[in-house]
């Protein structure tokens, strides 16, 4: 088994490959780790693969993997924590703005000071405003949401203890929220380290302004997942049942108001010229649905093969 596995997923990047090969290298001879680096190679169009494929036959310890098309950022890491083998797991950009510097300090905390996820944090940052300010207010979110404190959940450099990525299944764009994966396995000792940024050498950034909305709503689906998952009825059968009882209460006022105005012989409007009642009617219906919709839930969730899936982390 390796030292170090550095995954590395890329996409148009063969200037900067040889470069950031050549460092990595440096670093890890200078350190005399035994070291793996994977380069994942997402569909590139341009020459990403010819370099990976000359690098591979220049060094026993690159390995080079390449999609067909363009599928993500996060199907190249799942691709890449698949097939590496070191006991401490390196993830970094292709685009030089990551430093391979900041390898063997990452390595310490997750060998020595014990955690199990060390994400960076890029405190000085080589990026505009209409970049920067969106990222801050992600941050922000994804901090209230988790539970985790971290400043930057999507640095691409970060660091893994083996059983940690073994245990993750990375899909859709969830690469932004590895850390709360990670905590929803039970991997919760996540630290964080400042790390250099790099201004961006060659090329340009393959991330648009559409990322930020993405990402929002991979973070609904993940904090819903992670905490409903496996009981969707304590979900959408709590909601479900108070709505339908604030409907039904609202319902018998109106409907015991206009009973003891008959009973007084009072004058009292029809229930259904009342526009209370559309909205009781309104609360009962929807409450109704959300109730069938956790009911139908439980049916999938127990009938799911995963329904067991509980991982082990030791055993004697």
């Amino acid at each position: 088994m390796k030292d170090i596995s550095i995954v590395i997923p890329l996409f148009n990047e063969a200037e900067s490959l040889p470069e950031l090969h050549r460092w990595i290298k440096e670093v890890m001879n200078n350190n005399g780790y035994s070291y793996e680096v994977l380069f994942i190679d997402d569909g590139s169009n341009d020459e990403s693969w010819s370099v990976i494929t000359r690098l591979r036959a220049e060094d026993d310890n690159v390995r080079g993997f390449r999609f067909q098309r363009n599928y993500g950022k996060s199907a190249a890491l799942h691709i890449g924590f698949e097939a590496c083998n070191g006991k401490v797991v390196i993830t970094m950009d292709a685009d030089l703005q990551d430093s391979p510097e900041e390898i063997p300090d990452l390595k310490k905390m997750i060998e020595v000071d014990g955690y199990d996820l060390v994400s960076g944090w890029k405190k000085k940052r080589y990026d505009p405003v209409s970049k920067t300010i969106p990222t801050k207010l992600f941050n922000w979110a994804t901090r209230q949401m988790s539970g985790i404190h971290l400043h930057d959940f999507n640095c691409g450099l970060k660091a893994y203890r083996r059983n940690v990525v073994k245990s993750l299944e990375i899909f859709g764009e969830m690469h932004r929220y590895i850390p709360v994966m990670a905590k929803k396995e039970g991997f919760g000792r996540i630290g964080e380290k400042p790390v250099e940024h790099r201004a961006r050498k060659y090329g340009t950034s393959k991330f648009g302004i559409e990322r930020f909305i993405n990402g929002f709503l991979d973070l609904l689906t993940i904090t819903f997942i992670s905490r409903f998952g496996k009981k969707p009825m304590h979900f959408f059968g709590t909601v479900g049942l108070l709505v339908f009882v604030i409907g039904f209460g609202i319902f018998t006022y109106i409907g015991g108001s206009k009973l003891i105005a008959l009973m007084n012989d009072e004058y009292q409007k029809n229930i259904a010229d009342q526009s209370i009642f559309y909205i009781a009617l309104t609360c009962m219906i929807i409450g109704t649905q959300l109730f069938l919709a956790g009911f139908l839930g439980e049916l999938v969730a127990r009938n799911s093969s995963r329904r067991n899936d509980y991982k082990i982390s030791e055993e004697i």
